[in-house]
């Protein structure tokens, strides 16, 4: 047997996403017969509907415009939160949920994308000793919020107090002057937001799920849909017994009766040799707020993350946000309270910006108004005069109980859901992940099919070339995507299958690279 056939083989048995396959069950799901359910939205939420309805035995066809998580799923600071911010403002049934399903990702469905992340929180000048007994309070709280949650310690470790000298050990870019010390805290982080969705997605697949891209819906109604090709401009009808609207800022734009409010969140992107060394991540307190940070996130990758705001959007709502001066300026700005040598624009070498699709609770016409920051996070699951499921509000950590609400308000089936002990494509026990013959940027990327993504490599050398200079990501990862995650184009494979475009200079050097291997995924590049 050769390598590729050995690697093709150790991709989980039926989770292969890829052109042919799309073309396949394009032409089944609009050939006249009748689906279960209709999932509009590939993003965390609706691959997650998609995955949940396929294990209880549901007959499920999920489409997209676009690619998966090509909205706001991939636009996140890759954070699983365990709910803190929530204890705050006193939404505990929500800090809670939160905790449980950050602790299903990462003890049972996801471990090999989701592990700790510890933070410091320095305690300049900045920061008064009661704003510090109040963060501390906080953390102590999070870690009950754990407990509670049937978390393992080993999984999450206690807060602990730092010196100053602990503190620069942890984050040596922070200043020294002043620096009494800091807070350690955890939480989860997701390897890659995208690569979560690509997960449930295969996942779902392996279920029996048709899992669609560039499939626009034009209109929706309780028993399907009229869609668009994207890819041929072909058009045609999508029939199901049911319909789940997961199409987060866009949701509105398909059904009435509701009203999302989107909140823009945007995050820097520096070299990671800017801060130097960072073994934790930093939170950083806004001026004059008493619950809100920036975030120091750094990602493994020779790449560091600097987020997030909290800003309303308005107007029409656009397939990839602008991040506009002013956020940058802001994050900038906080960021430099606490460095010994501030970041300058120049050094800032991308940025992007999410759109979190909160529910409008407001009454129109109401004297006053509700920051964005303000708004819960708790999800709706609505159901329209005509049937039609949508499901917004919510955050990525708890996607997988947002859908399980969903696929529960369609009334399909009386099979509960299985998705709290599911594991995702690439799932196994920590200490089999450990044994993986693959290297661990690799096994934290695909799991379980880290050998199967390393053997491409191994029998073409030219595989094992990354894709640009600096930058860890292999070609042979590029046809891995193209191959078996549904990559369809250079955007998939550049920008959600693999993060290189959120540096503009680094997208425009990988796309001859992504050309030519996505010209032998066809199969006559065999």
């Amino acid at each position: 047997m050769s390598n590729r056939d050995r690697a093709d083989r150790t991709a989980a048995p039926g989770s292969s996403l890829d052109a042919a396959r799309r073309t396949r069950e394009l032409a089944r799901a609009a050939g006249g017969g009748t689906a279960d359910l209709l999932v509009v939205g590939l993003g965390a939420t609706g691959a997650g509907v998609a995955l949940d309805a396929a294990a209880r035995g549901l007959d499920v066809v999920a489409i997209d415009a676009h690619d998966l998580a090509f909205g706001t799923s991939r636009w996140s600071s890759k954070l699983i939160h365990g709910g803190l911010r929530y204890l705050a403002s006193g939404q505990f049934d929500v800090a809670h949920e939160s905790a449980v399903e950050r602790g299903v990702l990462m003890t049972r469905t996801a471990p090999h994308l989701v592990a700790a992340q510890p933070f410091v929180l320095p305690l300049t000048p900045l920061v008064s000793r009661a704003q510090a007994s109040l963060a501390w309070a906080g953390f102590r709280a999070g870690d009950m919020l754990r407990l509670a949650a049937r978390t393992p310690r080993q999984v999450l470790p206690v807060p602990r107090r730092l010196t100053a000298a602990e503190a620069r050990h942890l984050a040596p870019a922070v200043r020294a002057a002043g620096l009494r010390g800091g807070l350690l805290s955890w939480d989860g982080k997701v390897t890659d937001d995208a690569r979560l969705v690509t997960a449930l997605a295969r996942t779902a697949a392996m279920h029996g799920a048709r899992v669609l891209t560039r499939v626009r819906a034009l209109s929706l109604g309780p028993t399907g849909a009229r869609f668009r090709d994207e890819l041929t401009g072909e058009e045609g009808e999508i029939r199901a017994r049911a319909v789940v609207n997961a199409t987060g800022v866009w949701a509105g734009g398909l059904v009435d009766g509701f009203r999302v409010r989107p909140s823009r969140g945007t995050h820097l992107v520096l070299r990671s040799e800017r801060l130097g060394a960072l073994p934790a991540g930093l939170h950083i307190p806004v001026p004059g707020e008493t619950n809100r940070f920036v975030l120091v996130l750094p990602q493994g990758d020779g790449r560091t993350y600097v987020g997030l705001t909290d800003e309303p959007v308005e107007g029409a709502v656009p397939d990839v946000p602008e991040v506009p001066e002013t956020d940058i300026g802001f994050l900038l700005d906080v960021l430099g309270s606490v460095l010994d040598a501030p970041v300058r624009r120049d050094e800032v070498d991308g940025a992007f910006a999410g759109l979190r699709p909160l529910l409008d609770t407001s009454v129109p016409g109401a004297p006053g108004s509700v920051r964005t920051s303000d708004i819960s996070r708790r999800h709706a699951v609505l159901t329209s005069a005509d049937g039609v499921v949508t499901v917004v509000g919510g955050k990525l950590t708890t996607y997988r109980r947002m859908a399980q609400d969903a696929v529960d308000a369609c009334g399909l089936t009386s099979v509960p859901s299985p998705t709290a002990t599911l594991p995702l494509v690439g799932a196994a026990a920590p200490e089999h992940l450990r044994g993986l013959p693959a290297p661990a940027r690799l096994v934290r990327r695909y799991g379980t099919e880290a050998p199967a993504v390393l053997a491409l490599a191994e029998r073409d050398p030219a595989l094992a070339e990354p894709v640009l200079p600096g930058h860890p990501v292999t070609r042979a990862e590029l046809l891995w995507a193209a191959r078996h995650e549904g990559a369809l184009d250079a955007s998939d494979l550049l920008d959600r299958r693999t993060r290189i475009g959120l540096v503009p200079e680094d997208r425009a050097e990988a796309l001859a690279v992504a050309a030519e291997i996505l010209s032998r995924a066809t199969p006559s590049g065999v």
